[in-house]
Formats: C-alpha cells, structure tokens, sequence
C-alpha cells in the first residue's frame, strides 16, 4: 500500500486510488449474506453478493441457491429489462424470495417481509446487474461504459463462464438462460453464444436445457404494430379507426411517410386515445404527480420516467394507490449506507443507485432476434414465453406473431391452464425436432405478469421447469 500510494502523483483522487486497489486484484470471490437491514432475523435462504471482472467492467450479483435441492435444480442466469433495470427488481418485485412490506410503510428503511412463491424454491437464480452501468454494475475505464445490445450480450456470456469457473459444483445441473421485457433480445443472444461455445468446446462446458422469456422485446417492428392490434383487441380504439389505421398506414404504423397525411392523423388520433392509458397494465390507474401541469398542453409526466421526482403515496389508502409508488422503496432501501455494506458493494463507485438507469451509454444495435430464435429451434431446447395479456408496453399480440413465424408444429392447441381450480391463463405447446416451445398468457396481469400475479406465475415456472405441462 505504501508503495504503491508514492508511485501516485498528488493530484490523484481518493476515488481513483480505490479504483487501482480494486483492478489490482480483479479476482473475486462472492460473499455471503445472512442479514439484511429492514429484515427480521437470518434469511432463510442461501445469498451470495459479489462482482465479476468482464474486460473494463466490474459486474454485480446476486446468487440465490434453490431452496429446493440444489444439486438437482437448474441454474438460471437472470437478465432484467430495460436495458438498465437491476436485477435486485427482479429479485424483490417479481420471482425472488422477498418482497417489501409496502402496507405498512410509515416511512424510514423500507422492512423486507418472506415470500414463499419464490422461483428460487426450485431453482437456483444468478441476478445479474447488466449492462455496464445497471444497479451496482460499473465501469474501471472511461472507454467501458458504453455498451450495445451484443455488446451486452458478450458480456453476459463471458460472466456467466467466470461465474461458473468460480462454482464449479454448479456445471453438472441444468442451466437455462432468462429474462424479461427489454432482455427478450439478450437472452437468446446470450443463449446462441453458449450453445455455440459448447459447440467449440470453450471451458467450462455449459449443460444447457433451454431459455425463459417474459413479456419479450423481440423485434422493433412487429412489437411496435402490435400495439395498434392491441389496442383494438382490448377496446382501446373503434373498429372505424382501426380500419381506417390498417388502410391508410397499410399496417405499417412504424415507418410512416410524413406525407402521408390520413395515416399521421389516424394515429395522432390513436394517441390521443391511449395517452392516458398506464401502459404496462391498462386496467391500472396512471401515476399522479407531484407538482401540477404549468400547462395544459403539455405532456402528462409519468412516475415512470424517475419515481423519486414524485411524492410517496401511503399505499394503505386505496384512492391514492399507484403500483409505480412500491418502487420508491427500492431507491430508498438500495442506497442505504448500511445495505450497501450488507452486500459488499463496493463504495465509491455507484454513487446513485437506480432501479432502471435511463441514463445508460447505450445503443440499440440488434433490432430483431426472430432469426436467432430460428436459430435456436435447431437445438432441443425446452423454452417458455409468457406474456401479461393486458401489456401494452409489449403486447401478447406481437408475441404470438413472431412465434407463428417459426413454423413450428404445435403439439398441444390453445387450452386454459389453471391454478386453484381457476384459469390462470391460457396456454399453446409447440414441438419441431426436440425443440419444445411453451407459450403461455397469463390472464390479467401486466409487463411483466411476475409482478402482477406471482404466485400464478411461480405455479407455471414450477411445472414448466420440471417438464410437467402447465
């Protein structure tokens, strides 16, 4: 240390001396974690925090083991949205085995309260912070935070093969790849590169079973005009606009031509009728905000864009309940000094943790991954898609589209599946030379359906998973 600091010139930062420390020994080993602050005693599950080096970037963790058996259960490497949305969302709003304790929050550090319905009863999930620059996931170098979409998708891969060169005990049991939302392009690039990687005999050699995929950003333009379909479907629109948006667009509602006048006014229109709509579940109420509108004209703000620009609604009053309130618990809980330090994140480094980091040096270079599903239909892979059937930030609608267009042959046709006697959603199996895709809805919820309906959505990971039909 001493050495090291008189090699340093004077102008050098605190910050950028940690920075040498830690890139000085890139190697590290995660860390358990038995406490967490705003939880009631040791966590009855097994927790592992740490960062893994991928060329200029350090990525953070989170390791749950299966509460199940871990030496039977599949490994999964989970990727959530965005991009830039932490894997900790994942963890305590969708599939994980906490949840915060939003009814009685009076203020101070959100509590964490047990949830059972955990995908983690049954399989082991790797949380994984990416890109560069989500949740607690960072950049040594300047030229290291920007990323792309295969980019991002390299980086994932080349974490995972660390990962599993650090815990070898998991390489014999069955690893999928998943995510939701934005990771609908990731996780089957990501899919590719180990299926490839097995294929060229790259250390270690993956098990891999197969991919999970929810509400799905697959292809910038089908998903897009879905929207319009969608909006029909749900009686969003009139038949009269709908007809008159399919002839004047001709059901392109993308790449329209300004010129075009019928079609811009078709879908100003349009706009006009969903502009008010909560769009990732549109039986939902919009998010009110904190201060009013100075004018009329202008757009409406949503909590979406940063949720601690709004006021904390108490959520035990219903009137003044909105779902984008439950993440404010998140900003305050993840930027807590004694939580960062309960999970070993480093300091120094993310000076402001966000659930969804819009911020991002980010580029959008892959705008459709059909073909790399095409692709990976050669392979027996088992594969879920689920989507919420009231999603209009990814419509089912679009889904199903791209799905059809692989051709596949459907084995099982469309059905109700169920949960407690109750139709929990419906459900269509496809099956192309051992290649076994499962499609599932899930009645009511919104993007992504976890959120909304977890414990139906635990059911149908559980049986999927297990190879049982939904």
């Amino acid at each position: 240390m001493q050495l090291l600091t008189k090699t340093i010139p004077k102008w050098v930062s605190l910050r950028l001396l940690m920075l040498l420390l830690v890139s000085a020994n890139v190697a590290f080993s995660g860390s358990i974690v038995k406490h967490l602050p705003g939880f009631d005693g040791e966590l009855p599950f097994k927790l592992e925090t740490g960062y893994i080096s991928v060329g200029d970037s350090e990525l953070f963790y989170y390791f749950i083991e299966s509460q199940g058996n871990p030496q039977e259960d599949p490994l999964f490497l989970w990727l959530t949205g965005g991009p830039g949305c932490s894997s900790f969302s994942g963890i305590v709003y969708e599939i994980g085995p906490i949840e915060f304790d939003i009814n009685t929050y009076t203020g101070g550090l959100p509590r964490l309260v047990y949830y059972p319905y955990a995908w983690t009863k049954t399989a082991s999930i790797i949380f994984l912070d990416a890109p560069v620059g989500t949740g607690f996931s960072y950049a040594r170098t300047p030229e290291g935070w920007p990323t792309s979409d295969s980019e991002s998708a390299e980086q994932s891969y080349q974490f995972l093969r660390k990962w599993l060169d650090e815990h070898p005990q998991y390489l014999p049991v069955q690893l999928f790849i998943g995510g939701d939302s934005y990771s609908g392009i990731t996780v089957p690039l990501v899919t590719k590169k180990v299926i490839d990687g097995v294929a060229a005999k790259v250390k270690p050699r993956m098990n891999l079973k197969g991919y999970l995929i929810g509400s799905p950003r697959t292809d910038s333009i089908i998903d897009e005009n879905s929207k319009i379909v969608f909006a029909h479907r749900m009686a969003l629109i009139s038949d009269e606009l709908f007809e008159q948006l399919k002839t004047s667009c001709n059901e392109d509602y993308v790449n329209v031509d300004p010129s075009n006048t019928a079609c811009v006014m078709a879908l100003a229109y349009y706009e006009k009728c969903i502009e008010d709509l909560f769009t990732n579940d549109i039986l939902e109420p919009t998010c009110a905000f904190a201060s009013p509108k100075l004018n009329t004209e202008l757009e409406r703000r949503s909590l979406r864009e940063n949720p601690t620009n709004f006021i904390l609604s108490p959520p035990r009053i219903p009137e003044e309940w909105c779902r984008n309130f439950n993440y404010a618990l998140a900003y305050m809980w993840s930027n807590d000094e004694r939580v960062q330090e309960a999970l070993h994140v480093r300091q120094g480094f993310v000076l402001d943790w966000k659930r969804c980091n819009k911020s991002l040096s980010y580029t959008k270079d892959i705008l459709s991954v059909v073909d790399v599903h095409r692709y990976l239909s050669k392979f027996g892979l088992q594969v879920l898609v689920e989507s919420g059937d009231r999603d209009m930030v990814v419509p089912f609608v679009g889904t199903v589209k791209w799905i059809k267009s692989l051709n596949l042959t459907v084995a099982i046709d469309w059905r109700p599946w169920f949960v407690d006697g109750q139709v929990a959603g419906y459900t269509r199996k496809y099956l192309e030379n051992g290649f076994r895709l499962t499609y599932a809805t899930v009645k009511g919820a919104g993007h992504t359906a976890p959120e909304y309906y977890r414990r139906e959505c635990y059911y149908m990971f559980h049986r999927w998973v297990h190879y049982y039909p939904l």
